[in-house]
């Protein structure tokens, strides 16, 4: 029977372990120079939907602004703007490779670094689970349960890719 709990044990923490590796998400802070260019990149599987929020942090009363430039691994734009302080870009992604998220200071003002903070989200970590929840009348650990199910999934996904390189 201890081996049995032990067991439980083991595979509920490896389960947790799984789940906080395949969350997928993560903010990342820039700063930006004057007239530079700073770019964020990540390899991504096919159909597989992304969604970036970004905004400008300033004090001061200084509003800068920065040009974004999301691009798909043969170069084509998935989303660009222009002289923006905060935005939101999201897509299903077309083929496998490095989508890369580029952010350029506008020249403004040539002496302000300019502050970014960068919220990419991949994959499951898009997932609205709070309506997932109520639409199938989910709460607690089954909810838990079926989050853990669907990164167990991502990762033999992730696995089967790697494996086939």
């Amino acid at each position: 029977m201890a081996r049995r709990g032990g067991a439980w044990a083991w595979a509920a923490t490896a389960a947790a372990l799984l789940w906080w590796m395949a969350a997928g998400a993560g903010a990342v802070w820039l700063e930006i120079p004057p007239s530079a260019t700073k770019c964020v990149s990540e390899e991504i599987q096919s159909n597989v939907v992304v969604i970036g929020d970004y905004s400008v942090l300033y004090e001061h009363h200084l509003n800068p602004t920065v040009t974004v430039k999301v691009t798909s691994p043969f170069g084509d734009i998935v989303h660009h703007k222009q002289k923006v302080s905060t935005g939101q870009f999201s897509f299903t992604t077309a083929e496998a490779g490095n989508y890369l998220a580029c952010f350029s200071a506008d020249g403004r003002n040539k002496r302000l670094v300019v502050k970014l903070n960068l919220d990419w989200r991949v994959g499951i970590a898009t997932k609205d689970w709070d309506s997932v929840a109520k639409k199938e009348k989910l709460e607690g650990v089954e909810l838990e349960l079926v989050k853990l199910e669907t990164s167990v999934q991502a990762i033999h996904e992730n696995l089967l890719l790697l494996r086939s390189k």
